[in-house]
């Protein structure tokens, strides 16, 4: 069971394309001049045949008016992205006995870190290699001689982000996955975002599946995986429409594909350390970040060319583990630092329990009647993940994050 991931450019004719024996639908990345402006997918018989003009329609059907969109912005003059003018780059990718990850990551930067006809690197590549069993990523990292090693031994992912934005030299610093690979456009898209707002402080952007092979990866893309619009977003202080703005945070991105001014992350006091701690709290860092830039008056840019290819979940007991400890423990330890440290916001963190609490019941019923993509099981592991973190999932951390930090001393 998979569905294969087909690129598109509809500036040049469309193909016609036959599934295997072996596919159970297709996904298709819809690019304009390059530019992936839409991901579509659905589910076909094996061995089906989508001829060039069917392929049209469906495009016609679900992206027309954002093709209309993209030749009118084409007509408007609008500011042009120039890497003189661009700040200096820390691209941070943290890791952790993942070498083949790495290596993939890794290459897919470096292509963009320095161009055949350019004499000089655009960005610093930053490998913290943490707490890792082995030398593996050492000896990797040792042999590119474009990227930085540092190692930092206190295990957790923040411990990590946090020692990149001590050891980064750039005004900038991006952090990238290691179980992703950017977009050809990826540099591209984060400097045009920086053009169009150069008051900005962060910037998040697109995440698409890098493969739909396995019935996890395609469960969890049926449910929105990772993906966000395609059109950019302004955070500021309001969000129309949205009255648990700015504490639903997901709506800002997801820290596998993120960047910040370095400086302003620092004056924050840096990610905390009691989230995305590993695998007793995979997850919450990223939404306190922002959630924190946005609280202290700043902006926050949402760039869909600013994109990169995630590698889903393999295996369906990871899938369920990622929903149940990111997406659940995650996000309800999140919201309780919140309700701690931000007082004026406390009636809001309430509401967005609320709601969280009957979207959840809502999903799990849905599914139990055999009305939702996904099986039971998984609902049910997110929900009581997240009723986890509301007993006392992030007081447990920051007890947990103390004891390393005296270990370490």
């Amino acid at each position: 069971m998979r569905y294969p991931i087909i690129e598109i450019e509809v500036t040049q004719s469309l193909p016609t394309i036959k599934l295997s024996e072996n596919d159970a639908g297709i996904a298709l990345i819809v690019r304009h001049k390059d530019q992936a402006i839409a991901f579509l997918m659905q589910a076909l018989s094996p061995n089906r045949v989508l001829t060039s003009a069917e392929i049209a329609e469906w495009i016609a059907k679900e992206v027309g008016n954002k093709l209309l969109q993209e030749s009118i912005r084409e007509q408007l003059t609008h500011p042009t992205a120039n890497l003189a003018d661009f700040p200096s780059l820390t691209v941070a990718v943290c890791t952790k006995d993942r070498p083949d990850n790495l290596a993939r990551c890794l290459q897919s930067l470096i292509k963009l870190q320095k161009p055949e006809l350019e004499a000089n690197p655009r960005f610093e590549i930053l490998v913290i290699d943490n707490a890792s069993t082995d030398k593996r990523t050492q000896e990797l990292v040792t042999v590119l001689p474009s990227v930085r090693y540092v190692q930092e031994p206190k295990p957790g992912l923040d411990f990590a982000r946090n020692r990149a934005l001590h050891e980064a030299i750039g005004e900038i610093i991006a952090f990238v996955d290691d179980d992703v690979v950017v977009d050809r456009q990826w540099f591209n898209g984060l400097m045009e975002a920086w053009t169009e707002n150069p008051d900005a402080a962060a910037f998040t952007g697109q995440v698409l599946p890098y493969a739909l092979e396995t019935e996890a990866q395609i469960l969890c893309e049926k449910r929105g995986g990772f993906r966000k619009s395609f059109e950019k977003i302004r955070f500021g202080q309001i969000l129309p429409g949205n009255t648990l703005y700015p504490c639903g945070a997901g709506v800002f991105g997801v820290g596998c594909n993120m960047a910040f001014r370095r400086q302003i992350v620092l004056e924050l006091g840096g990610f905390d350390e009691a989230l995305d701690t590993g695998p007793s709290l995979p997850g919450g860092g990223d939404h306190d970040m922002f959630y924190r830039i946005i609280r202290a008056d700043y902006t926050l840019i949402y760039e869909p060319k600013y994109l990169v290819f995630h590698e889903h979940r393999r295996d369906y007991l990871s899938l369920r583990r990622q929903y149940s400890r990111s997406w659940g423990l995650g996000f309800t330890s999140y919201v309780t630092k919140c309700y701690l440290s931000d007082p004026p916001q406390r009636k809001k963190l309430v509401r967005l329990v609320l709601w969280w609490l009957k979207y959840e019941l809502s999903q799990l019923l849905e599914s139990l009647l055999g009305k939702h993509s996904l099986p039971p099981d998984i609902f049910f592991a997110e929900f009581l993940g997240g009723i986890t973190g509301l007993l006392g999932g992030y007081s447990r951390s920051c007890k947990r994050i103390e004891k390393i930090r005296r270990q370490f001393v």
